[in-house]
């Protein structure tokens, strides 16, 4: 009896290699699925997005801060400013790779609540520092802390979803997230007019509001996001049984990977061996340090009127570049660095959109390759997918999205170093790397996509199995 089961599964499996949109047009078509994933949609996507938005404010909140009158306060001369920037960056990088373990262990829904109000109460004290060496240890803190969130929350979407499915939901709660949190400036400027409020200068209050909020978010966290999918029976007011079985033997049939394996810390880092891990990474690294290269005010303009995500550059740099580099005011220089964000929402889920439905991954970073050299950046949603669709296996997908957010990180480093003051006005140096950088990535999506379009072919003749898991091809 055995034997003809798995008869049956290799058989349907085989078919299914044959037409590999054949689940998404069934369940397309069946209600049920349409409504579970409506419910889905509320419950996770919109949750992350809630939470991601704090995330943001709580990370980039700095410029704001330093035209408010920290820089003055805390005696922020030289490079000072810069260095509590940096070193943010090696602790983020740090805690990726441990952050979708304990995601997968502890379970995202209690272990995303607890990091983000742990990266609250240190932006409440980054409000109440008295000088500037407390506010860098409190930095270090809040990397350590907000390297958990992203890496668990790509890998969390990513295994309640099809392949062709991802796209959109990965703009959805990135955006989103980014998008609101593009008015933390708009926001900074109503704290910030509570200066003097209970002996505290104005932009103590920008952190200490902000940290209390993110608290709150947390627990709201912790009440409605849901765990992965085999485990959703311990999210209330959720699934049935039956809805769950529904949704896990999907992305089963999909990529075979919805159930957790066994863990092996060696195993686990052993997926650092496959060299396209490193594509996925690299692509979003370029992505981050392209954003923290762009000082100068057309560039920086240019890159959020297009880009889908947030720039470290425009986060950090941008308030006090239109303060000290342009005039403004201090108000006018929070709060116009909002709309950039929402015309980049706008542009990035019109791209997710375009991409699954047509199934086109590889194709949309090399579009957003191409604006990045005209002064446009929209990779890190797309290398999500990208790497998303193209692994197997849950840890597998762990690794790839602690190693790509990780990547990220190292971005930021770049990018906070390679732009210099002493470049102004051309920012020549700068920008001939995010040129450079642009074409790399051009040309590690053109290998990746030779190699996989000649598995594909292998796999189509029945020659291989590509990663193990037979029927499975690579989305190009």
């Amino acid at each position: 009896m055995d034997s003809s089961k798995e008869d049956v599964k290799t058989e349907f499996v085989d078919e299914r290699a044959q037409q590999p949109d054949e689940i998404y047009d069934n369940d397309h078509e069946d209600p049920r699925i349409k409504r579970i994933k409506r419910k889905v949609d509320l419950r996770l996507s919109l949750i992350l997005a809630v939470m991601y938005c704090v995330n943001q404010i709580d990370r980039t909140n700095l410029g704001n801060a330093s035209i408010a009158g920290m820089d003055v306060d805390l005696n922020l001369i030289g490079n000072r400013y810069q260095i509590i920037v940096l070193v943010f960056f090696p602790f983020y990088i740090l805690g990726n790779p441990i952050a979708t373990v304990l995601a997968r262990k502890l379970g995202p829904r209690p272990f995303l609540a607890a990091i983000t109000a742990a990266f609250g109460l240190v932006v409440v004290g980054m409000g109440l520092s008295d000088n500037w060496q407390t506010l860098m240890g409190l930095r270090m803190l809040l990397g350590i802390f907000e390297s958990c969130f992203f890496p668990s929350a790509i890998f969390l979407v990513s295994m309640w979803y099809l392949r062709r499915e991802v796209a959109k939901r990965n703009a959805f709660f990135y955006l989103i997230g980014n998008s609101v949190g593009g008015f933390g400036g708009v926001l900074a400027f109503g704290l910030q007019q509570m200066d003097g409020i209970a002996g505290h200068e104005g932009w103590r209050w920008i952190f200490i509001w902000e940290g209390i909020i993110t608290a709150i978010i947390a627990i709201i966290g912790f009440i409605f996001l849901v765990d992965f999918p085999e485990e959703a029976h311990k999210s209330k007011f959720f699934l049935t049984d039956e809805e769950i079985k529904l949704m896990v033997d999907r992305v089963d049939r999909d990529r075979g990977d919805a159930h957790v394996t066994e863990f092996s810390i060696w195993k686990y880092l052993s997926e650092a061996k496959d060299w396209k891990c490193w594509c996925f990474a690299v692509r979003t690294l370029r992505a981050k340090s392209y954003k923290m290269f762009t000082d100068g005010t057309t560039y920086l303009q240019a890159n959020f009127g297009f880009a889908g995500l947030v720039t470290y550059s425009v986060s950090y740099f941008l308030p006090i570049i239109l303060r000290e580099s342009l005039g403004f005011s201090v108000a006018l220089s929070q709060c116009l660095t909002a709309p950039c964000y929402v015309f980049s929402f706008l542009l990035g889920f019109a791209e997710a959109v375009v991409s699954d439905k047509t199934n086109w991954r590889g194709h949309i970073i090399v579009f957003n390759s191409v604006l990045m050299i005209i002064g446009a950046n929209s990779n890190v949603t797309a290398s999500m997918t990208y790497q998303q669709n193209n692994v197997v296996g849950q840890w597998k997908r762990a690794f790839t999205s602690a190693n790509m957010v990780a990547m990220g990180g190292v971005g930021g480093i770049i990018g906070g170093s390679v732009f210099r003051g002493q470049d102004a006005p051309q920012y020549v140096p700068g920008l001939i790397t995010c040129f450079l950088a642009a074409g790399l990535t051009i040309l590690s999506v053109m290998a990746t996509t030779i190699y996989m379009i000649n598995q594909n072919r292998k796999q189509a003749k029945g020659q291989i199995v590509i990663e193990g898991v037979p029927g499975f091809r690579y989305t190009i």
